[in-house]
């Protein structure tokens, strides 16, 4: 799974997530920026950097890395790349900390003490995703990370909770983003499965995603005529596993609902138990 990609997207999303992961955050952590930085001679690359706010004098940079592979030289790299960049930027901050997130501690290199100063004292920070509890139970935001460790036969289920509790608990265009990085998790988890697929399995409404919305906004008559046959296909699968085998007349008239129409069914369809409750709704529209 391509992690990267996706904790560079949480962190931009929420660069405060970082700071849940702390028991002593700095107190103006929602003024920090999330950014990556290069630095020469020789050139490294640091991934995840959170700067502070440039308009209250020198303040903590923070480096974060998120490692999913045992990397034996993976403390030597990060040391030597936060103590440089620190050493060409002292002037802009007053201190240095990093955060270093695994999935478990198996993944943690194996010879460490060469770097005990460091990872025993305050200014480097540990951070085992199986041990910070019941997915639950987490703030929406860390249950995002800790999605990425689970294994895929409790992968589906686990994402459909996180998709309700978005909608439940967050506005857009906020939920927008959440339902997407969560999709986006789960399509690099099944890489044998297309998007739309993932997207059945979490039994996401077309309107909900990406392509859908891209669309509709840009307005193209093509994509429109697209959308509406995707989604015809799309509850009909669904109407197909809720209530059984639906009739060829049945599959006629969905396909022939307009975009908007079609919208309303896949809402309406979740409190449908029988065919007739489909019926009654299909011969609604057309009266």
């Amino acid at each position: 799974m391509r992690r990267d990609s996706i904790f560079y997207k949480l962190f931009q999303q929420s660069p405060t997530l970082l700071f849940e992961l702390l028991t002593d955050p700095p107190t103006n952590a929602n003024a920090y920026r999330f950014d990556s930085v290069a630095v020469k001679e020789p050139k490294f690359e640091i991934d995840g950097v959170f700067l502070p706010p440039e308009n209250e004098g020198a303040g903590v940079v923070y480096f974060c890395e998120v490692q999913f592979q045992k990397d034996e030289q993976l403390y030597e790299r990060l040391f030597a790349e936060s103590a440089l960049y620190f050493y060409r930027n002292s002037t802009r901050f007053s201190d240095w900390q990093a955060v270093i997130i695994y999935p478990s501690r198996y993944t943690e290199q194996s010879n460490i003490y060469p770097h005990r100063g460091l990872l025993n004292s305050n200014q480097v920070h540990r951070v085992y995703l199986d041990e910070l509890g019941d997915i639950r139970q987490l703030p929406l935001w860390i249950a995002l990370m800790v999605l990425t460790t689970i294994e895929e036969e409790q992968a589906p289920e686990t994402a459909r909770y996180l998709l309700t509790r978005t909608r439940e608990e967050v506005s857009s265009p906020t939920s927008r983003v959440i339902i997407e990085i969560i999709t986006t998790i789960m399509v690099y988890k099944f890489e044998q499965l297309s998007r739309r697929e993932v997207e059945y399995m979490l039994g996401i409404t077309l309107k909900e995603t990406r392509v859908y919305r891209e669309i509709k906004e840009e307005g193209r008559e093509e994509g429109r005529k697209e959308v509406r046959e995707v989604m015809a296909n799309a509850i009909s699968r669904q109407l197909i596993k809720r209530l059984g085998e639906l009739s060829e007349e049945m599959r006629s008239a969905i396909s022939s609902l307009p975009l908007p129409v079609l919208e309303d069914l896949s809402e309406a369809l979740l409190d449908f138990t029988s065919l007739a409750d489909l019926q009654t709704w299909l011969e609604a529209q057309i009266h």
